[in-house]
């Protein structure tokens, strides 16, 4: 057990240090393409013209927890040839493309996946349009109008949004934003480091942290919100002809207690690619994802948005739960058996795809979130949370009443 302040004492083996070194550099990945091509934005149309009669469209922005990333990854394995123990989707049988599961947006990051949420909910309408993109923050959703910055090449989303919504009958906006604003990235930097060097718990620290940019964050999700809205406005819709839905996230590692590798040792970073403190596990699980999560149902309650929670939708199926494993040559990856989330790269082989996809949902986790997706889309009012059922696919899927 980690006690703050001392030194750690064991030495740090070849793959932790990589691990480390990775941590060190941890981007949050937490789009936009349609039809094969980046959305230009567009002068938004009067507020008094009808709304669109082209297809309708679902339409996804926000960050990486709704772009796709990690979509490359069915389940984690420590193997580092091949296709990973077949995890690894981006082998082509003797090299490594992304270039399939994340199209033309494996180029500038953005990692909007061929599994990503709003693809998985195709039910919802005749188009699935992603402009998410990992990364970004609040101010890449703000139109440029109103101080919204253009990122990885790509104009605000809001933007996007104008041109995406002037050509068609957009029935539903799903946002997940937020969350790079808080320094997710920092957070997990932190405590991987306060495992494999300082040998001390980072809950402390980063509550304090997550505390003091919580009010300025929400406000972005505020604003983003009120952006979005006037686009839709201004492109002729009212506030009945779509839905708006603000979507919180999920934790991608377990508690302590429900950690298949021991606290000691070296398994955890160097196997299972989870290396954080039991204390630091349950304070992760247990405060700041409910306190996220709870302050994003505010803004979702004042901005008249519908709310989904998704801080429990990976229960189970996390990063090194006792209730997933890794495959083996004899076991393949299944949406039943493996972790729905990816682990933290760099430490086990640092070929292993890209840093950025670290923590987030993976192909499983991917698919569970289109389900999520789906079945919101037949509650037309209200808020929810959805969960998956153990030992079931993505089919398992359900909502709660918040």
């Amino acid at each position: 057990m980690p006690e703050n302040g001392s030194s750690i004492t064991r030495s740090t083996p070849r793959l932790a240090r990589r691990l480390l070194s990775a941590a060190l550099a941890l981007p949050l990945a937490s789009g936009g393409l349609v039809a094969g091509g980046l959305v230009a934005a567009s002068p938004a149309r009067a507020a008094t013209a009808s709304v669109p009669s082209g297809p309708t469209a679902s339409v996804t922005l926000g960050d990486s927890y709704i772009s796709g990333e990690a979509g490359r990854w069915k389940g984690n394995s420590a193997d580092s040839g091949g296709s990973r123990t077949g995890t690894d989707r981006a082998w082509n049988g003797s090299s490594y493309d992304p270039g399939p599961v994340y199209g033309a947006t494996a180029v500038n990051g953005c990692d909007r996946s061929d599994v990503a949420e709003v693809l998985g909910a195709s039910t919802v309408a005749q188009k699935q349009i992603n402009l998410a993109c990992s990364g970004a923050v609040t101010a890449n959703v703000f139109r440029a109008s109103n101080g919204g910055q253009a990122y990885k090449g790509e104009a605000p989303q809001a933007d996007q949004l104008a041109a995406v919504a002037a050509q068609n009958n957009v029935k539903l906006i799903t946002l997940s934003i937020g969350g790079n604003d808080l320094g997710f990235s920092d957070v997990i930097s932190t405590c991987v480091q306060d495992y494999l060097i300082w040998y001390s718990y980072c809950h402390n620290s980063q509550q304090s942290a997550i505390d003091s940019k919580m009010p300025a964050a929400m406000a972005g999700v505020g604003k983003a919100i009120d952006d979005i809205r006037a686009v839709m406005s201004n492109a002729g819709y009212g506030s009945g002809d779509y839905r708006l839905v603000l979507q919180s996230y999920p934790s991608p590692i377990p508690r302590g207690a429900e950690m298949r590798y021991p606290e000691s040792g070296w398994s955890r970073s160097d196997t299972g690619g989870c290396p954080f403190w039991d204390g630091d596990a349950d304070w992760a699980r247990d405060s700041m994802v409910p306190q996220i999560s709870s302050a994003l149902a505010g803004v979702a309650a004042s901005k008249g948005a519908q709310f989904l929670d998704l801080s429990n939708m990976l229960q189970g199926r996390e990063v090194c739960s006792t209730s997933a494993q890794q495959p083996t040559t004899s076991t393949p990856p299944s949406a039943t058996t493996s972790e729905w989330a990816r682990f933290l790269d760099g430490g086990l082989n640092t070929t292993q795809g890209a840093l950025q996809e670290s923590m987030h949902p993976n192909f499983y986790g991917q698919q569970a979130l289109g389900r999520c997706l789906t079945l919101l889309w037949g509650r037309a009012t209200g808020n929810y949370a959805c969960r998956n059922t153990p030992g079931r696919d993505a089919g398992g899927m359900y909502l709660t009443a918040q």
